[in-house]
């Protein structure tokens, strides 16, 4: 009977102090942000997807097709292809294709780069239903942002 007694001073006790944790709670200003509505601001070392960058004065991409960031990646998700073009010094970029669904964000592909043809997105909101949603012609990209 003892034993009993001690459960129920217990289990209200504890739900006193229950109680008084959600109090103190609500009265605090709320720190959730609404999503669709309100946006954080993006932080300056925000990594997202690679992508291309292009060449002020010509305005292609950068890439010299020299294979290093697909050699440097761990993940195996980068492919790169390019062609030799009569009247074109070096190789011409045909296909940059990137799988996200396998990228670990890690940088080497990025740090491999001699032209410093890649670069870190800011595209953080990706949705898709498919796996093919996520394998980017980052070539296409870069042609579609001009």
């Amino acid at each position: 009977m003892i034993d009993y007694l001690r459960e129920i001073i217990s289990g209200t006790w504890s739900l006193f102090v229950g109680l008084g944790i959600t109090i103190r709670y609500f009265f605090q200003p709320v720190v959730t942000v609404q999503y669709p509505h309100e946006v954080l601001p993006m932080t300056p070392r925000f990594r997202g997807h690679i992508e291309l960058t292009k060449d002020e004065e010509t305005g292609e991409t950068k890439c010299i097709v020299c294979g290093m960031c697909q050699k440097a990646c761990p993940s195996n998700c980068i492919t790169v292809n390019g062609e030799k073009r009569e009247g074109v010094k070096g190789k011409v970029l045909t296909e940059y294709i990137l799988d996200f669904t396998k990228c670990s964000l890690c940088g080497l592909c990025v740090e491999s780069c001699p032209t410093e043809a890649i670069t870190f997105s800011k595209d953080y909101n990706l949705a898709g239903l498919t796996k093919e949603a996520y394998i980017f012609d980052l070539k296409k990209r870069l042609e579609a942002k001009n």
